[in-house]
């Protein structure tokens, strides 16, 4: 079997409106699973876990938020399976489905007051339905965009699934303020925080209508053409790929684990710890989630020019250098030091993500590209993202201080920096125009 081979058969679909298709659904998909993880920062606890004490009640909150990446890894797996051998763009509206009935059942679920332990049971089975779909989301939404898009523009084209979860984020944001802004804090406890679960209803609507529309992948159409899927995809992965794999989850693990410090961590220490309000730390996520999305789009189009390593690299490295100031001016409460951490901390999140759908696409061969995408990205999700929220809280817990959480960030993103440098083993398994693979 040519693993490298991806003449791409035409199509009818142009890249940039494919891309945008990529965009809309993965925005509606990042929109339910973050509004999960911000009402675990805000309400979730006391719902679901009123035993317990405020600590506790935030740490079981954010354990079940860890649950639905506990499940990423299984969505990857069945997704990227299903991915190289019916194609696609089938498994992405099964994600896009999934994903939203999970999210409104959410909404509609009873709490601990009506129906006892039962409440949190369900709610932990609801997001393990959510992080099967999130698991299997991603690796097709960016293989479309980036499969369909001109070789030199691979970065900038699969940045438009990446957007996404900035977009959802900032959607999700947008609709929890308005609902604490519009109601009161006993309204909003009480039914309020259902409404953004309940949106989700009429999002999957809107996103499964224009995903539909899209056609499949022409490098998964050529496959089909030359009888070259194959029947276990999988097994071809860890058989042969094992070492790209550990490599691609290490390029991932550093922007995870800090991404979902900024996203959802520093919600619960703001409120919990600074004694600034929700509202003002949900505006802050806005500002956040808008410098991250612009400067996604600069990265990812510096990647098509410089190359995806040196873009990697420049961005973990402002990461490590920020971490310990972006606490400490958290720690000032003051309105504008406290934004100005989350900007310059989004610069480096957005140079170690922006670039994340073109690099993974070019790093596996096409047979195995959605298995090893998704994978990869699933697992690196599962090891850091979801845990980071709960190890941050344990850490700053257990030490008295918020810095043990910029050492275990430190620590995430210098096993990222060994696995970007592991790169320039390889060489891209995407061709140029010219026919050439050149180095990652």
């Amino acid at each position: 079997m040519n693993q490298t081979r991806n003449v791409v058969a035409p199509a009818r679909t142009s890249g940039r409106t494919v891309g945008w298709a990529s965009f809309i659904g993965t925005s509606v998909e990042w929109y339910d699973y973050h509004v999960y993880s911000i009402a675990s920062a805000l309400v979730i606890g006391k719902l679901f876990f009123p035993a317990f004490s405020s600590l506790a009640g935030t740490l079981a909150a954010f354990a079940t938020f860890a649950v639905g990446f506990v499940a990423r890894p299984v969505g990857g797996i069945l997704a990227g399976h299903l991915g190289d051998r019916i194609g696609r763009k089938r498994v992405l509206l099964a994600t896009l489905i999934t994903m939203g009935a999970s999210t409104t059942l959410i909404g509609l679920l009873p709490t601990y007051d009506t129906i006892g332990p039962a409440a949190p049971v369900l709610l932990v089975l609801l997001r393990l339905v959510q992080g099967i779909s999130a698991g299997g989301e991603w690796g097709g939404a960016s293989l479309m965009a980036v499969e369909h898009a001109p070789p030199a523009k691979r970065g900038l084209f699969g940045n438009f699934t990446q957007l996404g979860t900035p977009a959802g984020m900032f959607l999700a944001n947008v609709v929890l303020l308005s609902t604490t802004f519009a109601l009161p804090d006993e309204a909003f406890r009480s039914w309020g925080w259902r409404i953004p679960f309940l949106l989700s209803f009429v999002m999957v609507l809107v996103g499964y209508f224009i995903r539909r529309r899209a056609e499949e992948s022409p490098v998964f159409r050529e496959l089909q053409q030359a009888k070259e899927t194959l029947s276990v995809p999988l097994a071809e992965l860890f058989r042969h790929h094992k070492k790209r794999i550990l490599i691609a989850v290490g390029t991932f693990v550093g922007n995870n684990a800090c991404g979902y410090i900024f996203l959802t961590f520093v919600t619960a220490y703001g409120t919990s710890a600074l004694g600034l309000s929700r509202n003002f730390l949900l505006d802050v996520l806005l500002v956040g989630c808008v410098s991250w999305f612009g400067s996604m789009i600069f990265f990812a189009w510096l990647s098509d020019r410089v190359g995806r390593r040196p873009v990697y690299l420049g961005g973990y490295a402002g990461i490590i250098v920020w971490a310990v100031p972006f606490f400490a001016l958290l720690n000032t409460a003051n309105p504008g030091l406290v934004i100005l951490a989350v900007v310059v901390l989004t610069f480096g999140l957005a140079a170690t993500y922006g670039p994340q759908a073109a690099l993974f696409a070019e790093f596996f061969p096409a047979a195995v590209r959605m298995s090893g995408s998704s994978v990869s990205y699933a697992v690196g999700a599962c090891l850091a993202g979801g845990f980071s929220p709960l190890i941050a809280t344990a850490l700053w817990g257990a030490s008295g201080t918020v810095f043990a959480v910029s050492a275990f960030m430190i620590a995430f993103c210098l096993v990222s920096v060994l696995a970007v440098h592991a790169l320039r083993w390889y060489s891209s398994t995407l061709p140029e125009a010219d026919g050439s693979h050149r180095r990652l």
